[in-house]
C-alpha cells in the first residue's frame, strides 16, 4: 500500500498535524487500553452517524429498521452492559438485499456510501475488540471527548444547511482518524501497526465521500464551510485538553 500517496490529500485537507505531545502520550503503552477502548467506541459512533443520516434523509421504513437491527448488538454491548455478541456472525448478516431504496440519485449515493461505511466501521469495531481481547484488555466504559461535540456546536439549524455541515464534520472526523492512525502506527507492536495502517485507505475514502455528498446537496460552493470547520477542528486538536482520547487535543 502506498501510504504517502493515501495520506497526502488527508494532510492537505487538515489544517494542522497532530501535536507531538499527543503522540508522545499515545505511544506510552500504559495508555494503550484507553486508546483502543476509545477507538472501538469511535468506530461504532461513526456507524451510528452514517445510519442517522440515511434514516433521516432517505430511508424507507423497512430499510431503516434493518439498519437499526444491524447496530443493536454493538450498541447493547458498548452502551448498555449487554453480552459480547458473535461479531463475525453479525458481520455476515450485513447485505444489500435489505437496503433502503430511493429514486433520488443523490439519496442513492448517500445510501451506497453510508451503508458501505457502516459495514466497514462495524468490521473495524470488532477488529479493535479482537486486539483488546488478544492483549487481555477488558472493555470499560469511558466518557466521550470534546471533539465531535465541539464541531457539531457550529452546525446550522435549518436544512439543507444542517445536512451540509454534518457531512463536512463527518469528513473532518474521518480525515483526522486517518492521520492519527498513521502517526501512531510506528510506535505500536507489529500486529497493531499492520492493523492501523490497513485502516488508512478506508478512512481516506470516507472523508472524500462525505465531502462529495456535501457538495452535491449544496447549491453553493462549500469551501467557506470547509474552511470554517477546518479552523474549529484544528483548534480542538491543537489546544490543551483535560481528557486523553483518540481525537483529543494537547494533553494537559
Amino acid at each position: 500500500m502506498d501510504y504517502p500517496q493515501i495520506l497526502a490529500p488527508v494532510l492537505n485537507f487538515l489544517q494542522c498535524p497532530t501535536p507531538q505531545a499527543w503522540i508522545d502520550k499515545a505511544r506510552d503503552s500504559a495508555n494503550l487500553p484507553l486508546l483502543l477502548t476509545d477507538h472501538m467506541v469511535c468506530e461504532l459512533k461513526a456507524a451510528q452517524t452514517a445510519l442517522l443520516l440515511v434514516r433521516k434523509y432517505v430511508a424507507d421504513e423497512s430499510g431503516a429498521d434493518a439498519l437499526l437491527d444491524w447496530l443493536k448488538p454493538y450498541e447493547q454491548f458498548t452502551f448498555r452492559d449487554g453480552p459480547e455478541p458473535d461479531f463475525i456472525a453479525l458481520h455476515k448478516q450485513i447485505g444489500k438485499s435489505v437496503m433502503p431504496k430511493t429514486d433520488d440519485p443523490w439519496g442513492q449515493a448517500l445510501i451506497d456510501s453510508m451503508v458501505l461505511l457502516i459495514k466497514e466501521e462495524l468490521h473495524h469495531f470488532w477488529q479493535v475488540r479482537e486486539a483488546m481481547l488478544a492483549r487481555d484488555i477488558p472493555y470499560v466504559k469511558i466518557t466521550a471527548s470534546r471533539y465531535a461535540k465541539g464541531m457539531l456546536k457550529e452546525v446550522r439549524t435549518h436544512e439543507p444547511l444542517t445536512l451540509i455541515d454534518k457531512l463536512i464534520c463527518g469528513a473532518y472526523i474521518e480525515a483526522r482518524s486517518c492521520e492519527r492512525f498513521a502517526a501512531l502506527a510506528p510506535f505500536l507492536d507489529d500486529d497493531l501497526q499492520k492493523f492501523y495502517l490497513s485502516l488508512l485507505r478506508s478512512e481516506a475514502r470516507h472523508y472524500q465521500d462525505y465531502l462529495t455528498l456535501a457538495q452535491q446537496v449544496s447549491d453553493d460552493d462549500i469551501s467557506p464551510r470547509i474552511k470554517l470547520f477546518g479552523e474549529i477542528e484544528a483548534t480542538l486538536i491543537s489546544t490543551p485538553d483535560h481528557e486523553f482520547r483518540f481525537h483529543s487535543g494537547v494533553p494537559v
